[in-house]
């Protein structure tokens, strides 16, 4: 259990972080995570990859907590920003302008972005953790892309492509 933890840990915390985009949460959820997994482990079938099914556990728990997240009062939601918990203002960091993008996507788009570029999952990897088919998983890529491109490009100017001087 203790390999288990130790070889996984980092990947699961990276997604949580990313879906949930509070350090603090994805911590939570890292450690719900590996409870459930240890809890079935028995259930797991070892004919199919080990990641993808962990991965559709920790999505899941992402997804409960931003549900949980959702149902809370304005004020309090309001509180948490202004403490500095959620959403910080970029300090021009990449990581940090690219986490504040990825928390403009829809949750499907988010989980499926991370998953393939910072996880390296297949597509079919990625649809079997998120029960969905695999041109669905591409078209949430896809447009997770454009999104964030779009993004980053309202918020540096500079970096847009389309806005370069082009000699005559």
């Amino acid at each position: 259990m203790q390999q288990l933890l130790a070889r996984y840990q980092h990947r699961v915390f990276g997604l949580c972080f990313r879906m949930l985009g509070n350090r603090m949460d994805a911590e939570d959820a890292t450690q719900e995570t590996f409870i459930r997994v240890f809890r079935s482990l028995h259930h797991w079938d070892s004919s199919r990859d080990f990641v993808p099914w962990l991965f559709a556990i920790a999505g899941n728990r992402c997804r409960t907590l931003l549900s949980k997240r959702s149902r809370q009062p304005r004020s309090q939601l309001i509180e948490e920003m202004l403490d500095g918990e959620i959403g910080q203002e970029p300090d021009g960091d990449l990581a940090e302008e690219i986490q504040l993008a990825l928390a403009e996507l829809s949750e499907n788009q988010r989980i499926a972005f991370v998953l393939f570029h910072e996880q390296q999952l297949s597509y079919i990897e990625i649809a079997e953790t998120l029960s969905s088919p695999v041109g669905t998983i591409k078209t949430w890529i896809h447009r997770a892309r454009l999104a964030t491109a779009r993004w980053l490009a309202r918020r540096h100017p500079e970096l847009d492509p389309s806005n370069a001087m082009h000699p005559v």
